[in-house]
């Protein structure tokens, strides 16, 4: 016949005191236990408490777009510039190349590569602000 243990079985069976089983019993009474139901529809009709917790990991949509919209308009701006310029971005941004290993890639000096890095970052920023304000 199955029963309930007693406390003095259930703290044999746990290997701990009759004091410490007690004092597990006394924090289980502070928790509360929801029904998952709950969680998920209360009410059958409001918010759930599941749908109002944040979820800090979740891609924000909006800044998505943004971010999309953002490298679009920088791979036309760069699409735009001169090609050696082009060349110069391509090299320095997404390639992780040195301005000296560019240079030598070019056939040119490392100052020459940072001369024409800084008129195609100019160039890309005036495009960019023009994009912008259209």
């Amino acid at each position: 016949m199955q029963r309930t243990p007693t406390d003095r079985e259930l703290a044999a069976e746990l290997k701990i005191g009759l004091a410490e089983l007690r004092e597990l019993y006394g924090q289980l009474q502070l928790t509360s236990v929801v029904a998952l139901d709950e969680l998920i529809a209360p009410n059958k009709g409001g918010s759930s408490l599941a749908e109002s917790l944040p979820d800090d990991a979740a891609e924000d949509p909006v800044a998505s777009l943004v971010d999309q919209d953002s490298r679009r308009q920088l791979a036309d701006a760069i699409a735009q510039l001169a090609e050696r310029d082009r060349v110069v971005v391509t090299l320095y941004y997404f390639e992780n190349l040195t301005l000296a290993e560019i240079g030598k890639v070019l056939g040119v000096t490392e100052s020459r590569v940072c001369q024409l890095h800084t008129r195609a970052v100019l160039r890309l920023r005036t495009k960019l602000n023009e994009q912008s304000e259209a």
